[in-house]
């Protein structure tokens, strides 16, 4: 038996009420290279919206319980993190930089995850700048309780 395909067959895109955007995060550190890449091409192909997003560990103390967590982001952060924003702008997305302040930093990821419901979370911190235990034990975390199709730095 051969399958056959109509030529008159057409198939429908995914709706725009059904987007699933493409989430690139950092914890406070820059973006590796590759992992901001992914994230702009995954979105670009797709045409679904980027979301940029750094979380940022605070701890509780008094003084951050009485005003607020206190986020303080370096020039060179600010830059690491705006580049894959703009280019992906560039190619015509709609792009969205959160930056999250949090004592869980993990934990905040996974809630935002699943409030905003990405198709592809990339999690892509700059090799070494976490430490590779911690990176280790954060993308266990991830990939135990992420809800999306994930992509890890290596």
């Amino acid at each position: 038996m051969v399958a056959t395909r109509r030529a008159d067959t057409t198939f429908a895109s995914p709706s725009v009420s059904g987007s699933r955007p493409v989430m690139l995060a950092t914890f406070n550190v820059p973006f590796e290279p590759e992992a901001a890449t992914v994230a702009v091409d995954a979105a670009a192909e797709t045409g679904q919206p980027l979301l940029v997003v750094n979380i940022a560990e605070t701890p509780i103390l008094p003084v951050s319980m009485r005003l607020g967590y206190e986020y303080l982001e370096t020039p060179e952060l600010t830059s690491a993190l705006r580049s894959p924003a703009e280019l992906a702008a560039s190619l015509g997305l709609d792009v969205e930089i959160l930056r999250v302040a949090s004592p869980r930093p993990v934990d905040a990821l996974l809630q935002l995850v699943a409030e905003r419901s990405p198709g592809l979370l990339v999690v892509g911190p700059a090799h070494g700048a976490l430490g590779r235990r911690r990176y280790a034990r954060t993308a266990r975390r991830i990939r135990e309780r992420a809800t999306c199709l994930l992509w890890l730095s290596a």
